[in-house]
C-alpha cells in the first residue's frame, strides 16, 4: 500500500523552494533595516502557555491544537506566545527598553485544510516589545508594507482599534444587546461565541451573519480618551509615512490578548478576499505570562503559504525562474570526466552549474538545459577536448561562441548579463 502525506500537511518541492527562500531572504533583509533580530523558539511548548495567552474559550484551544494530553505539551498553533515565553525566560527584556524580534517557522492547527491554509503552515512573525508609542504601531505596518512591496505583492491595509480593559466592557455590553436582538438569525457558532467572545461575531464569514451585523455598533465610537488618542496618533503616523489604509470596524482578533491597534494586509488575488498578514497590540500579555509588569507589545504574522501562492501566480505571468547559470553538456565518458573539475571550479567562483553525468546525446541534454531555464550551455565533446575549446551557447539569443576550457575564461563570459 502506498504511504501518502497526512491530510493538511504538504511537501515543499524543489521547484517551490526557491520562492520560499525568496520570501525568507527578503524578509530577513527588510527586518534588519528596522533593527529586528531573529529568534528560534521550539515547536513544542507547555499547553498551559497557549491556554493562558490565547484563551481557554477560543476555538484554537478548544478545537484546533495538536496536544499530547498525557504530557501536557502542545505543538505551537501560533508564534507570539512561544516567542514571548523565550524573551521572558531568557531575560531578554531587561537588556534593552525596546526589543525587536522575529521568527520564521512552522505552526500547527487541526482545522479544515484550504487553499493557502494547511494544518502545518508557516509564518513570518514579528514582535516589538517594550514600546507603548503609537508610532511603533505605524512603523510595523510600514515595515510589512515595505516587505510586500519588495516581493511585488499588492495588498490593501485595513486597521481598527479594539480598545482596552477600560473601554471594552461598556462596548461589549452594547454589542451583546445588539446581538441578542438578532440571535435567531445567527449561525450556531455565532450564538456560542456571543457568550464567550462576542467580538468574534463581527468576524463571521457566513453571509447571513454578516448581513445581520452590518449595523452593529463600532468600537471606534466607544473608545476611552486614551485609546482614541492612541488610534488617532497611529493614523497620523501612517499618513506621515505615506502608507494608505482603510478603517474596518468589523476587524477583530480570535485571540484574547489583543488590545488597541489591530491591522490586516488584504489581497484580492487569491480568489476570495484573504489576509496575507495580520497583527495588533497586546499590552497586557507579557505580564500575564509572568514577565515584567506594564510591558507593552505589538506584532504581526504573515502566512508563508499565501505569500508563495501569490509569487507563483506572478511568476506564471512572467517567465520561469532559472535554476542554473550554466548547463554543461558533456558528450561521452571522456568529456564527463574532464568537465567534472570544470563544473566544480565554476561553482567555487559563484556560478550555478548543472551537469549530466550519463553522457547522453546533445539533443537530450539541450532539452534538459531548456527545461531548467539554464542561461548558457557549454557543449564539450571529443573534438572540443582535443582542441582545448568548447562551444558556449547563449540560450536567450541562441548565439554560439568558442571558449577556452578554462574556469576563468568561461566565468567571465557567463557572468555578463
Amino acid at each position: 500500500m502506498e504511504i501518502t502525506a497526512l491530510n493538511g500537511f504538504k511537501d515543499i518541492l524543489p521547484e517551490e523552494v526557491g520562492l520560499w527562500r525568496q520570501v525568507e531572504e527578503t524578509a530577513r533583509a527588510i527586518f534588519a533595516r528596522f533593527a529586528f533580530q531573529e529568534i528560534r523558539p521550539p515547536v513544542l511548548e507547555k499547553t498551559e502557555l497557549f491556554a493562558r495567552s490565547i484563551g481557554e474559550a477560543t476555538d484554537i484551544v478548544e478545537k484546533e491544537m495538536y496536544t499530547f494530553a498525557d504530557k501536557g505539551i502542545t505543538m505551537r498553533p501560533e508564534a507570539t506566545a512561544g516567542l514571548l515565553r523565550a524573551a521572558i525566560e531568557r531575560n531578554l527584556l531587561a537588556a534593552r527598553p525596546l526589543r525587536r524580534l522575529f521568527t520564521i517557522g512552522p505552526m500547527f492547527r487541526h482545522e479544515r485544510p484550504q487553499k493557502g491554509r494547511l494544518r502545518q503552515f508557516h509564518q513570518l512573525d514579528v514582535e516589538a516589545l517594550g514600546c507603548a508609542s503609537p508610532l511603533i504601531d505605524a512603523e510595523l505596518m510600514a515595515m510589512g508594507s515595505m516587505l510586500l512591496e519588495r516581493l511585488g505583492i499588492k495588498v490593501s491595509l485595513e486597521i481598527n482599534s479594539l480598545g482596552c480593559p477600560n473601554c471594552r466592557p461598556a462596548y461589549r455590553d452594547k454589542l451583546l444587546a445588539f446581538i441578542a436582538r438578532r440571535a435567531d438569525q445567527l449561525c450556531a457558532d455565532c450564538r456560542r461565541r456571543s457568550q464567550t467572545n462576542p467580538l468574534r461575531v463581527l468576524d463571521c464569514k457566513n453571509p447571513e451573519c454578516r448581513a445581520q451585523v452590518e449595523d452593529a455598533p463600532s468600537i471606534l465610537d466607544h473608545l476611552c480618551p486614551d485609546c482614541a488618542a492612541h488610534f488617532a496618533a497611529v493614523e497620523m503616523g501612517l499618513t506621515d509615512l505615506q502608507i494608505p489604509y482603510l478603517r474596518n470596524k468589523f476587524m477583530v482578533r480570535g485571540l484574547d490578548y489583543y488590545c488597541r491597534t489591530t491591522f490586516e494586509f488584504i489581497t484580492n488575488d487569491l480568489g476570495a478576499q484573504a489576509a496575507v498578514g495580520a497583527g495588533g497590540r497586546y499590552d497586557g500579555l507579557i505580564e500575564q505570562l509572568g514577565g515584567p509588569k506594564n510591558t507593552p507589545g505589538i506584532g504581526f504574522a504573515m502566512g508563508m503559504e499565501r505569500l508563495v501562492l501569490l509569487l507563483q501566480q506572478s511568476q506564471e505571468e512572467r517567465s520561469a525562474v532559472s535554476e542554473a547559470d550554466v548547463y554543461i553538456a558533456a558528450l561521452g565518458e571522456k568529456a564527463v570526466a574532464a568537465c567534472l573539475p570544470l563544473a566544480h571550479g565554476l561553482r567555487e567562483h559563484g556560478r550555478r552549474v548543472a551537469m549530466d553525468y550519463e553522457g547522453r546525446g546533445l539533443k537530450s541534454q539541450m532539452k534538459q538545459a531548456d527545461k531548467i531555464g539554464a542561461a548558457w550551455v557549454l557543449i564539450v565533446g571529443d573534438e572540443e577536448l582535443a582542441g582545448g575549446q568548447a562551444v558556449l551557447r547563449d540560450m536567450r539569443t541562441k548565439e554560439q561562441r568558442a571558449v577556452t576550457l578554462d574556469v576563468a575564461a568561461i566565468g567571465r563570459v557567463v557572468g555578463k548579463e
